[in-house]
C-alpha cells in the first residue's frame, strides 16, 4: 500500500516485475481464464509435467481483461454484451514458471488441480499463461510480490488511522534506494 507522496511512485512500482503463486483447475476450461466464467468440464488433462514457458512469451489477453480497450472501450464490456472481441496479442516475458504440486480434485472425478509459481514481467496474464496449458483455468491467483516488495514482508495498518506515524513503514527514500539496487543487481 502506498500513502503520501508515495503514491506518485505507483505507476514506476506497477512496471516492476511480479511473483504469482497460483492453483488451476486442469481438465476444464472457462470462458474468463477462472472461477467467475462459464465452466466446461472435458476431462482432457494437460501432460504431467506440461511444458511451461519462459523467456519472451506470445500471449492473448483474456477477453475479460479490464486492462484492454478494444476501439476506446474495454474489451470485457463488448463480451459482456456478446460481442466477438478479438484481443491483440502481445509480447511477455516469463521468467520462472513451476509447477510445485499436483493432485486429483477430490470433489471432481477424473480432474485435477495443480500449483503453480510464476515470476513475470509486467503485462503478463497468468489467467492466460495457465488457460495456455490446455484445458485448464485459474481457480486461485495471488500476487506475491512486485519487484524487491514481498507479501511475506508486509504488516498490518495500524488499528487507528491517528497510528501511521508509529506503523512500521518503508520511507520513500529507502524504497526508492531498494529499486535502484534491484536494477543494479
Amino acid at each position: 500500500m502506498l500513502v503520501g507522496k508515495a503514491t506518485k511512485s505507483q505507476r514506476t512500482l506497477m512496471g516492476l516485475d511480479k511473483r504469482y503463486e497460483t492453483v488451476a483447475q486442469l481438465g476444464a476450461t472457462s470462458s474468463t481464464g477462472d472461477t467467475e466464467g462459464e465452466i466446461t468440464q472435458t476431462g482432457k488433462l494437460p501432460p504431467d509435467p506440461p511444458p511451461l514457458p519462459t523467456g519472451e512469451v506470445r500471449q492473448r489477453p483474456p477477453v475479460y481483461s479490464s486492462a484492454v480497450k478494444i476501439g476506446g472501450e474495454r474489451a470485457y464490456r463488448r463480451a459482456r454484451r456478446g460481442e466477438s472481441v478479438q484481443m491483440p496479442e502481445r509480447i511477455v516475458s516469463v521468467h520462472r514458471f513451476v509447477q510445485r504440486w499436483r493432485e486429483p480434485d477430490q470433489e471432481h472425478p477424473g480432474l485435477e488441480r495443480a500449483g503453480y509459481e510464476i515470476e513475470c514481467g509486467s503485462g503478463t496474464y497468468v489467467r492466460s499463461l495457465i488457460a495456455d496449458l490446455g484445458d485448464a483455468y485459474c481457480l486461485q491467483l495471488r500476487r506475491t510480490a512486485i519487484g524487491p516488495f514481498a507479501v511475506a514482508d508486509a504488516v498490518d495498518p495500524p488499528p487507528r488511522a491517528a497510528d501511521w506515524d508509529e506503523a512500521p513503514l518503508i520511507a520513500l527514500d529507502r524504497a526508492l534506494a531498494m529499486l535502484s539496487h534491484e536494477r543494479q543487481g
